[in-house]
C-alpha cells in the first residue's frame, strides 16, 4: 500500500494456522496460475480459513457511544492467490524476502456481493450507499470514521485463533 497500512500487534504462525488449510480453487473461468505457481498440494490444502469481518463506526457513533456496525464479511479462503503463491511472486526474480516483510493480499472480497471486501465494491463504486443503523450512510468514508478489521479462526475441534484488531481513523486533511 501507498499510504495508512494497519498492521495488528498479533503474530500468528503457520503452525497455529495448519487446522484451517483447506482447499484452494480458482473459478474455471478465471485465468489460471502458471505452472510453477500450481501444485496438487496447494490446490488440496493452500487456501486458510481465515474469518474477515470489517465494521465502520462514524464520528457521530462514537460521540453518541454507539458500537461501530459491521458492514462486511468474508473469508480468507476466498483470496486470489495464497500465501504460497504470493511468496513466489514475491521472490522470483530474486527479491531477498525478509522476516518481517509485508505481503500485500489486494482486496479480499468473497464470492457474493455481501461478501466485497472495500466499501467501493460495497457501494457499487458509490452509487449504492450503505445504510448504518443509526440512520446515516455512507458510498465513501468521511473525516472521523474509523475503519475496523477484525480476523479470526474457528471450528469445532480446534482452538479459536485471533488477529487481534486492526482500527484506523481518517483524519482531516492537513491545513497549510
Amino acid at each position: 500500500k501507498n499510504f495508512a497500512t494497519t498492521v495488528s500487534p498479533w503474530i500468528v504462525t503457520l503452525e497455529a494456522l495448519e487446522p484451517y488449510r483447506t482447499a484452494f480453487t480458482r473459478p474455471a473461468a478465471d485465468p489460471q496460475p502458471l505452472p510453477y505457481l500450481s501444485s496438487p498440494a496447494n490446490s488440496e490444502r493452500g487456501a486458510f480459513d481465515v474469518q474477515l469481518s470489517v465494521a465502520l463506526e462514524t464520528g457521530r457513533m462514537r460521540a453518541e457511544g454507539q458500537a461501530a456496525q459491521q458492514i462486511t464479511h468474508t473469508s480468507y479462503r476466498h483470496a486470489y492467490w495464497t500465501m504460497a503463491q504470493l511468496v513466489a511472486h514475491h521472490s522470483v526474480n530474486g527479491c531477498d524476502l525478509q522476516p518481517g516483510d509485508l505481503l500485500g493480499t489486494g482486496t479480499l472480497s468473497g464470492p457474493t456481493s455481501s461478501e466485497a471486501g472495500a466499501l467501493l465494491e460495497l457501494t457499487e463504486g458509490g452509487k449504492k450507499p450503505v445504510a448504518l443503523a443509526n440512520g446515516e450512510s455512507r458510498t465513501f468514508l468521511q473525516d472521523g470514521d474509523a475503519v475496523i478489521l477484525r480476523g479470526w479462526c474457528e471450528k469445532p475441534g480446534a482452538a479459536r485463533i485471533g488477529f487481534g484488531e486492526c482500527r484506523a481513523t481518517v483524519l482531516p486533511a492537513r491545513q497549510a
